[in-house]
């Protein structure tokens, strides 16, 4: 028996046990460089990539998360249920795809696909609850973080943005040129930006991390208007810097960044300089 994920308020996650040659390191956490120095010896399954990516995270390892509803199939692999939160919509993906993953050798099932039920006798065998929790816990927030990182969500912010602006206009974009500005100058600015809300992370309190998060992402997203960054980047970075200043806060800081982005879209920003 299979179950719609989308009209459950569903997002499982599905580590395989395939016997399949392991690909670069670099593809084994799509958007996460892993420093060579990182032993992956005895890395062989999806259950070693996600193990390394929630390591990464400082948070348990979701085949170890006896607090939710955890399935072994008969191939050895295990789904990972989880409870979405009201408006909250994830996409499917495979873990070997190229455009959309999130750790090789882990699928995503979630809102358009399908997943069997505990208990479902197959031609391959029983798919068998483990533990003794029958019911889906809620996605844990650095879940649904990466989730995010990787394009498994509609991104909030394009469905807030108003309508597309006109294209930077002719004058504008000849002075970026001519001033050797453009996309390296945006990165510059928003960097610097990033910095001082990154700089927060040695300040629990009293570091004006909401203003400077505010700060970043409505400039964000004027560069956005402008041409000069994609609203995924300006999301990636956004949160990367917040998770790193404020860990355990993606909620809040989810908010300050869509609210930013959104106001900062309706002024696009063009950047001039002196030649």
């Amino acid at each position: 028996m299979g179950v719609a994920c989308g009209p459950a308020g569903l997002v499982v996650i599905d580590i395989d046990a395939h016997a399949t040659p392991v690909p670069d390191r670099n593809r084994l956490l799509p958007g996460i460089a892993i420093d060579p120095r990182v032993d992956l010896t005895g890395l062989e399954t999806g259950y070693d990539t996600l193990a390394l990516l929630a390591a990464l995270r400082h948070a348990p390892h979701p085949a170890e998360d006896a607090s939710t509803l955890r399935v072994r199939t008969p191939s050895g692999g295990l789904h990972v249920w989880y409870r979405l939160e009201p408006g909250q919509t994830f996409q499917c993906s495979t873990g070997s795809s190229t455009t959309r993953a999130l750790a090789w050798q882990v699928d995503v099932r979630a809102h358009g696909g399908y997943i069997v039920a505990p208990g479902t006798r197959t031609s391959d065998g029983i798919y068998t609850p483990v533990g003794e929790c029958r019911e889906p816990a809620p996605l844990p927030a650095w879940l649904a973080q990466d989730l995010t990182r990787t394009g498994h969500a509609p991104t909030p912010v394009q469905a807030n943005l108003p309508p597309p602006t006109a294209p930077v206009p002719p004058r504008a974009r000849q002075a970026v040129i001519q001033a050797g500005g453009g996309h390296s100058s945006a990165e510059r600015l928003l960097r610097t930006l990033l910095a001082e809300v990154e700089a927060c992370a040695s300040t629990p309190q009293g570091a004006g991390f909401t203003a400077k998060l505010n700060r970043a992402a409505y400039t964000a997203g004027g560069l956005v208007a402008g041409g000069y960054l994609s609203v995924h980047d300006a999301e990636t970075q956004l949160a990367a810097a917040a998770h790193h200043a404020r860990p355990g806060q993606e909620r809040r800081s989810n908010k300050i960044i869509v609210s930013g982005l959104s106001r900062g879209a309706t002024r696009p920003f063009y950047l001039q300089e002196r030649v």
